[in-house]
Parts: structure tokens; sequence; C-alpha cells
């Protein structure tokens, strides 16, 4: 094998953890999305910045299976995501993405614990393991003694900290944030804002944030930049 042809496998097979390929979308007559093409590194935090109306948060829905794109490809860690039907999609979703959204979306019955818990116990693992992997991601978002305390119980950035636990509890090949730090005072943004980069410098951890905060985005190790459905080179 060819020096250059060698790299670019590595690259492809090893490195590479998001690959988006001419991805079209449209509501009606407005076309959001124009022939996206992105590739995110395994260990990368990745921002998408653009006025509102640019299509950023339909490209992480996208990405995230949340939305179906009317062409194009998907591919999550070597996963071509168009070939798995419905069932398998979910099942994939569950067990390799993770979302952090601006609203933390905490169930309000439940305690910090057993939301972080659910994820887990929706893809069938055992009821002990969840909890101990929930209580040691707790523990990482410096909320073990908030554990036993629902949301209304809990500041907003303890929520939103306790929602970036419930992603990573099925240690997900990329999580994707949309607008995660929005809701937050200058403080919880950037405890928040911190604690994405010491996730990925312990978990390798891929991230994929959409936001307007100037400052994520200008220490994120890449900034993508979004006009009218396309990216600016």
């Amino acid at each position: 094998m060819r020096k250059d042809a060698f790299f670019a496998y590595f690259r492809g097979n090893l490195l590479l953890m998001i690959k988006v390929e001419n991805i079209h979308k449209s509501f009606g007559d407005l076309q959001v999305l124009k022939g996206i093409d992105l590739e995110v590194d395994k260990g990368e935090i990745v921002s998408i910045v653009g006025p509102s109306g640019a299509g950023k948060t339909t490209l992480l829905m996208i990405m995230g299976t949340l939305e179906k794109a009317d062409a194009g490809n998907i591919y999550i860690d070597n996963n071509e995501l168009s070939r798995l039907n419905e069932r398998r999609l979910s099942d994939f979703r569950n067990k390799n993405i993770g979302f952090v959204f601006q609203f933390h979306q905490l169930l309000p019955e439940f305690t910090a614990l057993e939301n972080v818990m659910i994820p887990a116990l929706i893809g069938r693992a055992n009821h002990q393991e969840a909890e101990k992997r929930a209580m040691e991601l707790l523990e990482m978002m410096r909320l073990k003694d908030r554990v036993e305390h629902k949301p209304a119980e809990l500041s907003g950035g303890e929520k939103q900290r306790v929602a970036v636990a419930r992603a990573l509890i099925n240690n997900p090949a990329v999580v994707f944030a949309d607008e995660p730090s929005g809701s937050l005072d200058t403080d919880n943004k950037e405890e928040l804002h911190r604690l994405f980069f010491e996730l990925r410098d312990k978990l390798n951890q891929t991230f994929v944030i959409v936001t307007h905060d100037e400052h994520l985005a200008s220490i994120t190790d890449r900034t993508i930049h979004m006009i009218d459905g396309e990216i600016i080179k």
C-alpha cells in the first residue's frame, strides 16, 4: 500500500468519527441545507455557528438521527446510518449518540441519579451496573451530593450537568449539543464549557456543538460557519 493510501485508510478507519456527505433538506419550498459535507475526528470538539435560520440545528438533528435528510449520507463511527431500519436506528441512537439541549429536558418526577440512568435502562443495561456508571458520571460532574435531588431542587447549571451525565451514560461515540449553555448565567456557562474539554481529555469524547456563544466557539478545536444552508469555507 502506498504511503498516501495508508494514511488515507488510517484517517478513514481510526480517526474519523463523523462523515457527512452531500446532505440536502427542505421544508416545503424552503431549502434549509444545500449539499453539506463535513468530517469530524474522534476526540474533536467542533462548534457550528451562524445566524438564526442558517440550518445549524437542522444539520445537528440530521446527524443525530432525529431528522431525516432528503438526500445524502451520514456515517458515524464507520456505520452508514441510511442502511439501518427504524428499529436498528433507534437502538444505534440510544447506544452511540448523546444529546444535550439548551433546556435540560430532565424528567421532573425522577432524581438526578434516575434521570441519568434512563438511557442505560432503555438499552436494557443491568440496573446495578447502570447505577454505578451514573454515580461515577455524577461525581465527575461534581454532583455527588445532589444525586437524590429532583430537578426542581437543582440550579440551572446543576440541571445542565445532569443532562451531560445522561448524555454520557451509554459511552456514546459522539455527543451533539444544541445551544447547551444558552440558558445559563456567565459562571455556569464557563463551568459547562470547561467540562466539555475535561471530558474530551478524560474520555476522548467527541462533541459537535451548535452555539451562538462566541467565547465557546473560539476555544473549540474547530469552528464551522454556516449561512443560508451552506458551510462557508
